[in-house]
């Protein structure tokens, strides 16, 4: 049974973990593969895998959280230590699931998140698919324009439509025109509930611990990643306006078992702008079909 707008119909549940709440909704049956969504202004896990979880369904036990600080979860993220903190949070779910291990598909935060915990627990992690990973280093020096741009979201004026619509439009897409008005509405809407506005999950880091947690959020400089025996297949836009492109390519260079997939006229959200594409290699690779 599919929604309205083409989603599956799906179980909702608020799991506790550590006290902080993650919102989760979920459908399909099959081995466990967990969507972590990205951390552009009002994002959240369903909206942003609209597009691939009735396909994924078909063959997957598909579970989507809301990460810590988006939708329906517990607003605030630790700016010490933000992957680590996301890492923990969703390894606290996978206990709260009953699974020892499971897929993980991440998309820029949420490719992070994964990563992270790939490093820190590899035993956890059965397969996992990345689209455009943030964490890679590649806009450590001169952090790229997309990247700016959500970054400031909340700082000058504050927030406004037209903010989210640029980032959206200019930065997030190959074409503009592939996002609906709808998509960038329902996203400001959240983007201003108070709590997010009062405690912004994603942010560039400052104080005196800044370097500190530059070099934690940087994974390249992580002696792990080259030692890492977890299976993942890398898909990157190369017109990506938000994380280079060229993480791509250092990812394959330095994990041992990286297969990388560059998708022409596709920037970072690759799982939107080529779906079917997306679905299919997602769906063949987590069941090993290569």
């Amino acid at each position: 049974m599919t929604t309205q707008t083409g989603l599956p119909t799906m179980h909702e549940t608020t799991y506790d973990i550590g006290g902080k709440h993650i919102f989760v909704a979920e459908t399909g049956d099959g081995p466990a593969v967990l969507l972590l969504h990205g951390g552009g202004p009002g994002a959240s896990g369903v909206a942003n895998y609209s597009r691939n979880i009735a396909e994924l369904a078909k063959e997957y036990r598909v579970i989507v959280p809301d990460l810590p600080g988006y939708g329906r979860s517990t607003k605030g993220v630790d700016g010490a230590d933000p992957f680590g903190y996301l890492a923990d949070a969703i390894r606290g779910l996978l206990d709260q699931l009953g699974l020892d291990k499971a897929h993980f598909v991440g998309n820029s935060y949420g490719g992070a998140c994964a990563l992270r915990l790939a490093l820190d627990t590899p035993d956890r992690v059965d397969r996992m698919v990345l689209m455009g990973p943030g964490g890679i280093g590649t806009t450590r020096a001169l952090p790229t324009p997309g990247l700016n741009s959500l970054l400031n979201y909340y700082k000058g004026e504050g927030p406004t439509r037209l903010k989210l619509e640029k980032f959206i439009r200019n930065y997030l897409v190959f074409n503009a025109a592939d996002v609906p008005d709808s998509i960038i509405d329902a996203r400001y809407r959240d983007s201003i509930d108070p709590e997010v506005i009062a405690d912004p999950p994603l942010r560039r880091p400052s104080g005196p611990n800044a370097l500190r947690t530059l070099w934690k959020m940087d994974f390249t400089r992580d002696d792990r990643l080259s030692r890492l025996p977890v299976p993942t297949l890398v898909l990157w836009g190369a017109a990506d306006k938000v994380n280079r492109p060229s993480g791509g390519p250092m990812l394959a260079d330095r994990m041992p078992n990286c297969d990388l997939y560059m998708v022409a006229n596709t920037g970072h959200w690759v799982q939107f702008e080529r779906a079917e594409l997306f679905n299919r290699l997602c769906a063949d690779f987590l069941a090993g079909r290569r």
